[in-house]
Order: C-alpha cells, then sequence, then structure tokens
C-alpha cells in the first residue's frame, strides 16, 4: 500500500459521515450562494480566529486581493513580500499595477527576515520610485512569522501589515493569533490545507469595522453596504446599488458546510499535529541537516515537515523508491521566476532563500499520520547514506 502525502480520505472517514450530511443538508437548503451555512461558517471562524469580523471569498488569492484594493494599492506602490514563497502571494500585486518587492527569509523558520525586510524598505524609500505600502507576512509551512517585530517595523514606517495565513491558518504567538499584530489576516481552504474545503474557497479576518465593510462590498461586485447607506434611501435590493469597482468572489455553501464540520475538530488536530512533528524531530535530528525548529512560545499547524538535507535531490530519489512521496516546497523562489525576475530585491539579494532552494524536502504530514507508518518514513530517510 502506498504512503499519501496528506491523507483527506483518512480524515472524511474519521469525521463518520458529517461532512456527506453537511453537503446534502446544504443541497436540499437550496441557498447554494451565500447561504446560511457561509454567515455560520464566518462567525465560527471569527471566533477561532480571535477576530470581529471574518469574511468568506472564493479562494486565498483573492483573500490577499481584497485588502489592496480596499486601500487603493496601485500604481508607483511598493508591496513587500518574501521571495520563499507561492506565487499568490507575490501574484496579487501586480493585478493593481504595484511592484512587489522580494524579502530574505529566517534561516530557521523560513519566514521573512525582519532585519531584511527593514533594509529593503529603507532602500526603497532612498531610491524613491516606489512607495513603500504593504507588507505581506507569510506563515510558511504552517509556522508564524515574527509578528512583534514585523509589526514594529511597519509601525516605524506606516506601512499595513497582512498576515498571509494560506498554510498557516491556526498558528500562535504566545496564545495569540497574527491578527493580534496584521491588519488583515488572510488564509485559503485549498483542499491540501490544514484547514480544506472540497473546491476552492477562502477567508480575510479583521478587527476593523470600516474595512470589514468595504471588503464585503468589494468581494461582491462593489455592492452597497451600511456604511454607504447610512443617511439615504433606496428602494431596491442594494445590491444592484454599485458604490465601488469589486469583483464576484463569494465562498459556495456548499464548501462552508464542509469547513463547518472541519472547523470544530481543528484545534484537535492542530495538537495530533504537532505530536508527529516532535515524533518526526526527534527520530530525525541525527540523520539530517536540519530539522524544523519553532520559537519558544509560537505553535505551528504544521502544513508541511520540511527538512533540509545535503544531498536533497538524492534523499528523494531515494524515499521515491521506499513508496514514500515527497515535495519541494520551493525549487525556484519568486525572484528568479520568469513572472518576477524584474521585479526589486533588498540589499545584497536574497542568499538564505538561494540556499534553501537547494536543500528543503518535505515529508508526508496530515493529522491522521499514524505511528506504524511514521516509522516507516522514518526509517526510510535514516537509511539513506
Amino acid at each position: 500500500m502506498s504512503i499519501p502525502f496528506i491523507d483527506l480520505q483518512a480524515q472524511r472517514l474519521r469525521l463518520n459521515g458529517r461532512i456527506e450530511a453537511a453537503v446534502q443538508a446544504a443541497v436540499v437548503g437550496g441557498a447554494w450562494v451565500m447561504g446560511p451555512q457561509v454567515r455560520q461558517f464566518e462567525a465560527e471562524l471569527a471566533a477561532f480566529g480571535q477576530a470581529k469580523h471574518a469574511l468568506g471569498c472564493a479562494n486565498g488569492t483573492d483573500a490577499l486581493a481584497l485588502p489592496l484594493m480596499a486601500w487603493g494599492i496601485g500604481r508607483g506602490d511598493a508591496v513587500f513580500v518574501p521571495s520563499f514563497t507561492f506565487a499568490a502571494t507575490a501574484e496579487i500585486v501586480p493585478w493593481f499595477d504595484a511592484e512587489p518587492v522580494f524579502v530574505d527569509v529566517d534561516a530557521t523558520t523560513y519566514n521573512i527576515d525582519p532585519g531584511h525586510l527593514e533594509a529593503s524598505i529603507e532602500a526603497t524609500i532612498k531610491e524613491g520610485r516606489l512607495t513603500p505600502r504593504v507588507v505581506i507576512a507569510v506563515d510558511l509551512f504552517g509556522q508564524p512569522a515574527d509578528y512583534p517585530a514585523i509589526k514594529a517595523i511597519c509601525d516605524k514606517h506606516g506601512l499595513k501589515l497582512i498576515a498571509d495565513s494560506a498554510q498557516g491558518f491556526g498558528c500562535t504567538v504566545d496564545g495569540d493569533h497574527p491578527l493580534k499584530w496584521a491588519d488583515i489576516t488572510t488564509t485559503s481552504f485549498f483542499p491540501a490545507k490544514p484547514l480544506g474545503c472540497y473546491g476552492d474557497g477562502g477567508a480575510v479576518l479583521t478587527n476593523d469595522d470600516d474595512l470589514a465593510q468595504l471588503i464585503d462590498s468589494i468581494r461582491v461586485h462593489g455592492k452597497a453596504v451600511a456604511r454607504d447607506l447610512e443617511g439615504k434611501s433606496f428602494d431596491h435590493d442594494p445590491k444592484y446599488l454599485n458604490m465601488r469597482i469589486g469583483l464576484n468572489s463569494r465562498l459556495d455553501t456548499i464548501q462552508a458546510a464542509v469547513l463547518i464540520e472541519k472547523l470544530k475538530v481543528f484545534g484537535d488536530e492542530i495538537e495530533w499535529r504537532n505530536r508527529i512533528a516532535a515524533r518526526y524531530n526527534e527520530a530525525l535530528r541525527p540523520h539530517v541537516a536540519a530539522v524544523p525548529e519553532v520559537p519558544a512560545g509560537n505553535v505551528s499547524n504544521w502544513a508541511q515537515y520540511t527538512i533540509e538535507h545535503d544531498d536533497r535531490d538524492g534523499l528523494a530519489a531515494h524515499l521515491k523508491e521506499q513508496g514514500v512521496p515527497t515535495a519541494v516546497y520551493y525549487p525556484i523562489p519568486l525572484h528568479l521566476q520568469p513572472a518576477y525576475d524584474m521585479y526589486p530585491r533588498g540589499p545584497q539579494g536574497l542568499p538564505v532563500t538561494e540556499r534553501l532552494m537547494q536543500r528543503v524536502i518535505s515529508l508526508p504530514m496530515h493529522a491522521d499520520l499514524d505511528e506504524a507508518t511514521q516509522d516507516t518514513i522514518i526509517a526510510a530517510v535514516a537509511g539513506f547514506r
């Protein structure tokens, strides 16, 4: 029997028909777009993420775009992003004729390096071509970025802060979710994420009442919301009064129904993932160049379990022969990709990112990974010479 990299069917079976029943109820209910399950899930997601507001949207990429639209990001603006991440983090910046500025990452956490971030902001200001506006910090592989340090830098320079928790939703710093420091937290419900639906989906979380209303408008074609209608009368459905340019980016009711059930067990699954990761770390530390280390006080959701190895490609080939799947996140960082290589990079380049691209490899990780299967994976890694 082959070992799955992420076993989504194990979770479905463990939930014992609850997801199927929730989907059937949503189908029978007939409110397939922005139905009551969407509102229920948004309320429960906000409570879990320590937020006043959570707004579902079509996918995690739109979740990043929505705040940039709300803040009027445009030509001549700089948005600071790590290069060691998935393309969506930087992709949305050129949508608005702004420019991503690529920043190096910390060698231990793989998240954006606050020191290089500040140097990149100061270099951008000195050059004078772009105006620094936003920082997007990514919670890579499930581990929170250094939000206290990043927030201090953003406050110093008057920048907005987005926590891109597409991989890391549920991670915490001293018990607090990234939204304690960020203006917006975004997440993705792509099926492979720790909190994933059965299709595409995403969400934004914020504590800003006005920003929440603005994003609610933008995600539905720029519809009128309460703040637009203050002191005004409109005899028809306000959704036909378009106050601004928007998107069509709504979370489907059926996906919300799936997510309601998954959110009920999400906290437990984060605990299980941490137990599995600790077991990996203890067993693999003598056999690889580096195992993932989480700073004291932080909790990762372990979206991926990623090690470093001096012969990464040799290890990958060996594990494939042993029936153990692996993945490399990310073999080509964004600043070296054809679509992004014309955009600016922070001072002295991105040496940590360019070193990691040669060394990282991810092993199977999911909440239902049993000890016997994990032992097989560990033995296969330890057996590589």
